[in-house]
């Protein structure tokens, strides 16, 4: 009888610990992240004479799920352009798109189109990013 809850107990112990392995053992490298987050649109004042022009390329337009990182997140923590991110407190999953001025350090810029009133009411935030 001892035995069987030694044997039950010592189970229960590698079912948690699979669990709580991080992805990478798995195949894949998922991590997460506290930064802070604000919002843009596409008009000259908030980014420079071609507002719908993302930093490789991407043309933005109204609607879309994309972000802006700063490029630490590039560097040191792996993302890339066209990573997929779930931002806590949004729905969906968003794109990297476009890449922030390098003085800025843990810090998304979540794109609102051209919704100004939208990206003001976002205002500045502390979020948790996963990819």
């Amino acid at each position: 009888m001892f035995m069987n809850k030694i044997r039950s107990v010592l189970g229960l112990i590698m079912i948690l610990s699979l669990i709580t392995l991080p992805a990478s053992v798995f195949g894949g490298k998922k991590r997460v992240l506290r930064v802070t987050a604000t919002a843009y649109t596409s008009h000259v004042g908030q980014t420079d004479s071609t507002p719908n022009i993302a930093a490789w390329g991407d043309r933005l337009r109204p609607g879309m799920k994309a972000i802006a990182v700063s490029r630490d997140l590039l560097r040191k923590y792996g993302m890339k352009r066209g990573t997929r991110v779930k931002i806590s407190g949004l729905k969906g999953t968003y794109r990297v798109l476009d890449k922030m001025n390098k003085r800025w350090r843990k810090k998304i810029d979540i794109y609102m189109g051209k919704n100004i009133r939208a990206a003001r009411n976002w205002g500045r935030r502390k979020v948790t990013i996963k990819w």
